[in-house]
């Protein structure tokens, strides 16, 4: 087995859960930390992570509450503060003294802008890639201006991303969204991404602790949704971020990141035809060149 498809396994613990950690790659390469999202583990990451170990250390670890990490006690275990502090254990710990370029999808990344948004980020997070999972305080502006200024545009822009966000209302209902996933979702969570996105299973994913997974993942939408759209927070960023658009997400809609330069003063746009989870699946070389070129210009 080569040393870029090894795979080494540790653990790093953050507060009171201990967080399963997948290294593969060159720990002197360029460390690329990639963070995924709900209701996946770090097996969503195995074709990209592939793609990148042959030039870099790359790194993934199970979110808190997700595969073969610790959950936390209660709802309050999954704030957004807490899982920005999982992030920058596992950086200090596999990249001792030396930034990482993170890279996120989904609900990785809105807990990873509010790493990146952290006062201190620039000295430990060199670049941020990000698709499908805006900055939650971000948002929360982006709403305020729009319900502000009900401009025929603003109102369509806030109806579609309303239609995209269809499953936040469900999750936030208080048995339905559970019962959904333990009476049989999680055993047709591969036929559902195989008929809406052409995703075929492979080994690791779904995860077979997906539905405990997707179950217990529902408290990071009711421990931090409502509380940052209503009372967000000014957070900017010195951290270069470049923002990968899916252009057939049927979850995130481009418009959301509209106005986001002012938070970013170092942002670059790219796009991909790719679902929200076919991107990382089925066009691994195509998104694993994007962050390629985006870690080496910065």
């Amino acid at each position: 087995m080569s040393a870029a498809a090894e795979v080494r396994r540790t653990r790093v613990t953050s507060g009171d859960v201990s967080l399963a950690v997948c290294e593969q790659g060159d720990p002197a390469a360029p460390t690329v930390l990639l963070v995924h999202g709900y209701p996946d583990t770090h097996h969503v990451w195995d074709e990209v992570a592939e793609v990148l170990a042959a030039d870099h250390h790359v790194v993934r670890y199970d979110v808190r509450g997700a595969g073969d990490s610790e959950a936390p006690a209660n709802r309050a275990g999954y704030r957004l503060e807490l899982l920005a502090r999982d992030l920058f254990a596992v950086a200090d710990a596999v990249s001792p003294g030396r930034p990482v370029h993170v890279v996120a999808h989904d609900w990785g990344s809105i807990q990873s802008w509010e790493a990146v948004t952290d006062p201190g980020a620039a000295a430990r997070i060199a670049s941020y890639t990000t698709m499908s999972g805006p900055c939650l305080d971000h948002m929360g502006f982006w709403l305020r201006r729009r319900m502000r200024r009900p401009s025929a545009r603003h109102l369509r822009q806030l109806a579609v991303q309303g239609v995209h966000s269809w499953y936040i209302y469900l999750f936030h209902l208080p048995a339905l969204a559970p019962a959904a996933w333990k009476l049989g979702l999680a055993r047709r969570w591969g036929t559902v991404l195989r008929v809406f996105e052409g995703v075929t299973p492979r080994p690791g994913h779904p995860a077979a602790t997906l539905a405990s997974d997707a179950v217990r993942g529902i408290e990071l939408y009711r421990a931090n949704m409502r509380q940052r759209l209503r009372r967000p927070r000014r957070r900017p960023t010195e951290v270069p971020v470049q923002l990968v658009t899916l252009t057939k997400d049927s979850f995130v809609s481009p418009a959301l990141s509209e106005g986001l330069e002012e938070w970013v003063p170092h942002l670059e746009r790219r796009e991909l035809p790719a679902g929200h989870w076919s991107a990382l699946l089925n066009q691994a070389p195509e998104l694993a060149a994007l962050v390629r070129t985006f870690v080496a210009s910065t």
